[in-house]
């Protein structure tokens, strides 16, 4: 049964409430896995648990009507602290963990958590878009972590711990997350009405790699119909740079004026591009994988009329990945896609 409504990671659970029940909680966590897969929910019901005032921690099971759970609920709780990537900002601000100018040292994620508990329990922090500490914040953090407060937890949430500083890594107990499988991901689409049906959950969850926020994404009727042809153009024997910058400029215009919204709907039309030419990697080396019918159209029209051979096509792939992370470094959205759109054409001749 899924805890607290969270499913997917009861083997996490099952680890936080034997350390609980033996008095062996750690003092920093960091909580790595793919993004959507429920960690920062997890997170803050942990700290609700922990901040719980009638039912004892190790029972992980927060009651959530008593002051404290409902203040955690309502992120107004004077123990939980926050800190996050600001949505126009590329890294995590130093200043909201160790504040500015003659406040400097003294306000701050690093100064709130060293203070006693305002109401008897503990103090926990989260920062949420760990990955997006530059090495200054790390070492920012660096004492609070190599002493940390008494009564103190601090909960890192990040995407793997391959992309955290040493500095980070070595003084955090790594909780790994899992991506949900896909049947608990369908299942979950059909819950929040992603979909019409359990054929088009599945559908979401075999493209959504695990991620309840990816498939939420994908629930999109347009970015479906898109899809259809971006791969027409992909799998054209010749790629039209020009017209397909264009395109696809023009459709995550359409996604609005807030920049998180065209950053998500350009990341998942990169990412469509991936399943293309990765599918064409497989193909080339001998073994035809079977996805949905449409992309499967598209790999095996393009083997057939375009110039890609295997290696061009894992080039064209390691460059989907690098505009995935300048997407998400928030570079800007026309040098991004024109130079990726560029170089997938200069792969193709």
């Amino acid at each position: 049964m899924a805890w607290q409504g969270i499913q997917g990671h009861d083997e996490v659970v099952e680890g936080f409430r034997r350390s609980l029940k033996h008095g062996r909680l750690a003092s920093t966590f960091l909580f790595a896995g793919p993004e959507g897969v429920g960690k920062r929910t997890f997170a803050f019901k942990l700290a609700q648990t922990l901040l719980c005032q009638t039912q004892p921690a190790e029972r992980l099971d927060p009651c959530g009507h008593c002051t404290g759970c409902v203040q955690v609920l309502a992120r107004t709780h004077p123990d939980l602290l926050e800190v996050s990537r600001p949505k126009d900002r590329s890294m995590i601000p130093v200043e909201l963990l160790i504040g500015s100018g003659e406040r400097r040292m003294h306000e701050g994620l690093c100064h709130a958590i060293s203070l006693k508990p305002f109401m008897g329990g503990r103090r926990i922090a989260i920062i949420d878009d760990a990955d997006y500490l530059n090495e200054e914040g790390a070492n920012c953090l660096l004492k609070t972590l190599e002493e940390p407060p008494p009564r103190s937890v601090m909960i890192l949430i990040g995407t793997s711990a391959e992309k955290q500083l040493p500095t980070i890594r070595s003084r955090s107990q790594l909780i790994r997350f899992r991506p949900l499988d896909e049947e608990t991901l369908a299942g979950l689409a059909v819950e929040e009405g992603l979909a019409g049906d359990i054929d088009q959950a599945r559908r979401l969850a075999r493209h959504a790699e695990g991620s309840l926020g990816r498939a939420r994404e994908l629930a999109e009727p347009a970015l479906w119909s898109f899809r259809r042809q971006l791969l027409e153009q992909l799998s054209a024997p010749r790629l039209n740079s020009v017209a397909l910058a264009r395109s696809i400029a023009a459709f995550v215009d359409e996604a609005g004026k807030e920049a998180p919204a065209r950053r998500a709907r350009g990341r998942q039309l990169v990412r469509f591009a991936l399943d293309y030419y990765r599918g064409l990697c497989t193909r080339a080396s001998g073994v035809v994988e079977e996805s949905d019918a449409e992309l499967d159209r598209a790999i095996a029209s393009g083997a057939q009329r375009s110039s890609l051979d295997g290696e061009a096509a894992a080039q064209c792939a390691d460059r989907c990945l690098d505009a995935l992370d300048h997407i998400d470094r928030n570079a800007n959205q026309a040098a991004w896609l024109e130079c990726w759109v560029d170089d997938l054409a200069q792969c193709s001749r």
